[in-house]
């Protein structure tokens, strides 16, 4: 049941803060500031150095049963690229697993925990396998070389696929990929990359709340 309920929250939330930083320490001030700002989904990606020590952290400081409003966070692992990795990440508390294309033995052994797995794919090839595994929710990625009308296409033939469009997904068309379909969108750098640049992360909060106010347009 809690892997029904977080896939649940994750769709109702609808954005996924994707967090790339120098330091662990980097990537918890962003992730401060996103939840702040409104964002409830926070995926800390492997390729910041010991990001097991921000999720550890993340997951200790936020909790997704939390009843304080502002302690509420789902705290998942990104760039995933082995079960070795997803299930040193879920140790460390990561509720949720993303990878950039499907690994079939990272999806067993999140499917073994009953921990939701999102993996990256490009063709409709990739979403049937990611299907046929299991897989509840796949990430359209990168989501750059595709334009929303792709998830019309992909539901052709596959109508239970559920799509998270990650990569290129901004401010201007994150309208345009919910209206077409999308249960979800991860947002990367344009979340993060003002702030980096000027040293005030309180911005991440700010571009969060437009994130937010975006989608829930969107859905209405």
């Amino acid at each position: 049941m809690k892997k029904i309920k977080l896939l649940q929250q994750i769709t109702n939330e609808g954005v996924v803060a994707v967090l790339r930083g120098e330091t662990p320490e980097e990537v918890v001030e962003m992730a401060d500031q996103a939840i702040a700002g409104g964002i409830k989904v926070i995926e800390v990606t492997m390729t910041v150095p010991f990001a097991l020590r921000a999720i550890e952290e993340l997951a200790k400081r936020y909790s997704s049963t939390a009843k304080d409003a502002s302690k509420y966070a789902i705290i998942g692992v990104g760039t995933a690229l082995d079960p070795e990795t997803a299930r040193a990440a879920i140790l460390s508390g990561a509720e949720f697993v993303v990878g950039p294309s499907l690994n079939p033995n990272t999806v067993a052994l999140c499917n073994r925990y009953r921990v939701p797995v999102m993996p990256g794919c490009m063709t409709i090839a990739d979403i049937q396998a990611a299907l046929e595994l299991g897989v509840d929710i796949v990430k359209l990625f990168p989501g750059n070389l595709y334009s929303p009308a792709m998830i019309k296409a992909i539901k052709g033939p596959l109508p239970q696929a559920n799509i998270m469009p990650t990569g290129g997904v901004s401010l201007s068309n994150l309208g345009e990929w919910i209206q077409a379909g999308a249960v979800a969108v991860g947002i990367g750098s344009d979340l993060t990359s003002e702030a980096v640049k000027t040293g005030d992360y309180s911005l991440v909060a700010k571009k969060a709340a437009q994130y937010i106010e975006a989608y829930q347009a969107a859905k209405k």
